[in-house]
């Protein structure tokens, strides 16, 4: 007789690090996260049928704004712990104020094919309609899901699948605040099964940082008529800056010389403050154009916009990266260059 044979069950630990979707109300005026993850899973209407063993781990109980990279880079730790000893997938529950930034962190130290998805809520549980229930809902689906893997870290909101390297807060309050666009949502969740249209071509994973590394990476983002003596304060504190610059990546011509100066010390990568679209490299000419800058030794940030190219600059200056590997990350994560220029391992994909 044969016999039919047994599908293991899909276990996803989920961290708990506090934000909009663990807050209720307290003494004082205001919310304030207050609720662990095991709370938070209580309150998820069809978890227990989903057919998933769940474990929880209140990692941190913090607003996004208060987490730091210590925190991302001991949840990435403690993540991969958990998958290799066993686990499906993993869930992060935090603040949406820093997900698209804590997203593309994890997704660069993710080194396992297994999914890492982040979500959390726009709408806190003392609201009518409180939207985290369904996001965490959702988001343990794909970590339990076979077509997640080999994705990175995704982030899953309001039944959309994104990409960390990819997606962005869009809006301050509306519950479809998520969006990537450049590309769309890579996937959905639909009556409990997810389903992805697409797929990341390629994974860019770094090395954790050095133990007792700090660094300083700042962000300048240019404006119209902009006073050089700003640029030069920020660029005494830094061991790194992105410039987010108008357009393909323009910067005022009197900002040039101090750009020039700082390229000369430190890498000064050239992203675009526009929400969508990339920095070109050789389209226009004229003082303080794209062209011009990399020229005077910027290294050009492509499809990554300015949040996650500071999270990648600040991520491999923690490693203590050779400058060579710098440009050729960010010819990588950018889109710019081939994959299989990067010198250190990444993940295989399919």
């Amino acid at each position: 007789m044969s016999s039919t044979p047994t599908i293991a069950t899909p276990r996803v630990v989920v961290f708990g690090l506090g934000g909009t979707i663990a807050m209720t109300s307290g003494t004082g005026e205001g919310v304030s996260p207050t609720l662990s993850a095991r709370d938070l899973l209580d309150a998820v209407p069809g978890l227990a049928s989903a057919g998933i063993e769940i474990e929880v781990v209140d990692f941190r109980r913090r607003p996004g704004a208060s987490l730091t990279f210590a925190d991302v880079v001991a949840l990435a730790t403690a993540a991969t712990r958990e998958l290799a000893a066993g686990a499906s997938g993993v869930v992060v529950t935090q603040g949406t104020d820093t997900i698209e930034e804590t997203a593309y962190l994890l997704d660069l130290l993710h080194h396992r094919p297994e999914p890492l998805v982040v979500t959390g809520a726009m709408r806190n549980p003392t609201m009518a309609g409180a939207d985290g229930p369904a996001n965490l809902l959702a988001a343990i689906q794909v970590a339990a899901s076979p077509a997640a893997r080999d994705q990175g870290c995704l982030v899953v909101f309001a039944d959309e699948v994104h990409s960390a390297r990819w997606v962005a807060k869009t809006h301050s309050t509306s519950g479809a605040t998520f969006r990537s666009l450049d590309t769309g949502p890579i996937g959905y969740v639909l009556e409990g099964a997810v389903r992805l249209l697409t797929r990341v071509p390629h994974r860019l994973a770094i090395p954790a940082p050095h133990p007792g590394t700090r660094v300083n990476v700042g962000l300048y983002p240019v404006t119209l008529d902009d006073d050089p003596s700003l640029l030069d304060a920020m660029g005494l504190h830094c061991d790194g800056l992105v410039v987010g610059g108008f357009g393909v990546g323009h910067v005022p011509e009197p900002l040039v010389d101090t750009l020039t100066a700082l390229a000369g010390r430190i890498p000064v990568v050239l992203a675009s403050r526009t929400p969508a679209g990339p920095t070109l490299t050789r389209t226009y000419g004229f003082p303080g154009s794209e062209r011009d800058l990399l020229t005077r030794g910027l290294i050009p940030a492509g499809w990554l916009h300015p949040y996650k190219a500071r999270i990648l600059l600040r991520a491999l200056l923690a490693a203590q990266a050779k400058p060579t590997d710098i440009a050729t990350a960010f010819s990588v994560a950018g889109g710019l260059g081939e994959p299989s220029s990067w010198p250190w391992p990444t993940p295989t994909l399919p």
